[in-house]
């Protein structure tokens, strides 16, 4: 079980936007933090709803990479990736977040920061702060679509850990 609250910020224009998630999850933070940093964790939360991920790949470190294609119910593929920032376990990892077009060009340029701290009872109180642009006007409809994005794949999270 884990409870949320949400928060938007304004963006500076209709390309950019800034999303920022807290959530509490019922198990330590060193559990949590393992979940982003796992590839074989990783795989079966990331993405939205109904999304798998075929292709999950992470080198957690500092300057290590990070790839995975979500693939939707459909079978539309959606390649994402980046490069760790910062890796404080189990207190936040920072990283880049872009998404590409099947040519590998980058269409949304992103940053994400998760801070995992102590909560009472042994619980993870999360806060995920990520900002995105777009270079291209198709893409505004998934900019619009980050909270959602992010909201399901920490559900999928809640209940990746809690299965542990």
């Amino acid at each position: 079980m884990s409870t949320s609250t949400t928060q938007g910020s304004a963006a500076s224009t209709e390309m950019e936007r800034e999303v920022v998630i807290t959530r509490v999850f019922d198990v330590p933070r060193e559990m949590v933090f393992a979940a982003w940093t796992d590839a074989k964790q990783l795989e079966r939360w990331w993405g939205p709803k109904d999304f798998t991920n075929p292709v999950c790949e992470c080198d957690a470190r500092v300057g290590g990479k990070w790839n995975i294609v979500m693939r939707q119910w459909t079978g539309a593929e959606y390649p994402c990736g980046g490069v760790y920032r910062e890796i404080v376990p189990p207190e936040r990892l920072a990283f880049t977040n872009n998404a590409t077009d099947p040519a590998g060009n980058v269409v949304i340029e992103g940053f994400t920061q998760v801070d995992f701290a102590e909560h009472a009872g042994g619980k993870t109180l999360l806060t995920l702060t990520t900002r995105a642009k777009v270079f291209d006007e198709k893409m505004l409809a998934a900019l619009a679509g980050m909270h959602a994005g992010w909201s399901q794949s920490l559900d999928k999270l809640a209940a990746e850990v809690a299965a542990k």
